[in-house]
């Protein structure tokens, strides 16, 4: 079984396509970002996966939370249930929508936030068609506002610490894990502090783990790696593949930028250097690397220098969606993930082909 990876060129925004061998085909965030301007080189999102999937639906669209690089543009792409001025045209369905609670719950939200958040709400109330991930005692207090009986929907709920049904130990092809958001948030918490953190293992001959890390920041990746341990579930923090926190964000690493490298506090040390296997290949989903150590914004060179370091000691590279395969001309990222493990497919440049790490060798 051979399955796709594609992170796509948005600058500080995320989405990224996994194409299954089955044909089946799974989105985390939509943020269409691209300006009419000549000098925008980010790509056209909504050309981009139109080009990929051929068939008028999605089998899951999973938003990790509702900050506009993560939903931008999403309303004029999408076919959404809740409202008939979302049906026109050739809009993309989306077969099962994923969304943290906090999407559900959150309040005085605008604009396309709002737009998520009824479509959300829409389904839920429909019983069908989503998977919210937790489950805070505020849910069940909105439930019955609604008038919506727990028990009727507690399949539509993942708790962190658990597979998603239907992607679970069944699934032939892939398997997800939930790692976050935790059921003791509140509605107090910043959309960040209640993003979807999940792992997954593509079941081929040589499983390869990728861990989708969203906006997390330091202290929730702490909890992450603190609970699992607990649990002992070992093997959800091992990666293969990561999708890097918050556009290379130094705070997803430590409260502190440093002045040439992050240096990350325990445990997210260990979740890089511990748990992240030789050969592995971290994606930052974020604008070109600056030179500048003193960048407000992310990336961060600091961040981005500790990351590079973890994937030279393994053995590995790190890869920017902004400056694949150049700055000039960036393309998708495509990860081919086969029973050899994980690999970046090569991408046409004027001059030729970048390079491409082969897959190891059998035995």
């Amino acid at each position: 079984m051979t399955h796709y990876i594609k992170a796509f060129p948005l600058g500080n925004a995320d989405s990224t396509l996994i194409k299954l061998n089955s044909g089946k085909n799974l989105l985390f965030d939509y943020a269409a970002t691209k300006t009419d301007s000549a000098q925008d080189v980010r790509c056209d999102l909504p050309t981009e996966l139109n080009k990929e999937v051929k068939a008028d639906y999605f089998d899951v669209v999973a938003f990790t939370h509702a900050d506009m690089d993560h939903v931008k543009g999403f309303s004029d792409y999408f076919y959404l249930q809740h409202a008939y001025k979302y049906q026109d045209g050739t809009r993309k369905k989306i077969n099962e929508l994923w969304v943290p609670a906090h999407i559900i719950l959150e309040e005085g939200c605008e604009d396309e936030t709002r737009v998520l958040r009824a479509e959300a709400r829409y389904r839920l109330k429909q019983k069908k068609d989503i998977k919210v991930f937790s489950r805070p005692g505020i849910l069940k207090e909105w439930l019955k506002i609604e008038g919506i009986q727990f028990d009727d929907v507690k399949h539509l709920i993942v708790d962190a610490g658990k597979t998603v049904p239907g992607w679970d130990e069944n699934n032939e092809e892939i398997e997800f894990f939930s790692h976050a958001p935790f059921a003791s948030e509140t509605m107090s918490v910043n959309r960040n502090d209640a993003c979807l953190v999940l792992h997954a293992t593509f079941k081929n001959q040589q499983q390869t783990k990728l861990f989708l890390l969203a906006d997390a920041d330091w202290e929730l990746l702490h909890e992450v790696v603190v609970l699992t341990e607990h649990f002992k579930n070992y093997h959800r923090l091992y990666w293969d593949l990561v999708h890097v926190s918050h556009h290379c964000s130094y705070l997803s690493l430590s409260p502190e930028k440093g002045k040439q490298v992050t240096h990350p506090l325990d445990p997210v040390k260990s979740l890089f250097e511990e748990y992240g296997n030789e050969k592995c290949i971290l994606i930052s989903p974020s604008c070109p690397i600056s030179s500048d150590y003193d960048n407000v914004q992310p990336p961060h060179r600091q961040a981005y220098n500790y990351y590079k370091a973890v994937a030279e000691t393994k053995e590995g590279e790190i890869k920017v969606t902004m400056e694949f395969p150049s700055k000039e001309n960036p393309k998708p990222i495509e990860i081919s993930v086969n029973n050899y493990g994980a690999a970046i497919i090569k991408a046409i440049i004027p001059q030729g082909f970048a390079s491409e790490r082969q897959p190891p060798k059998a035995g």
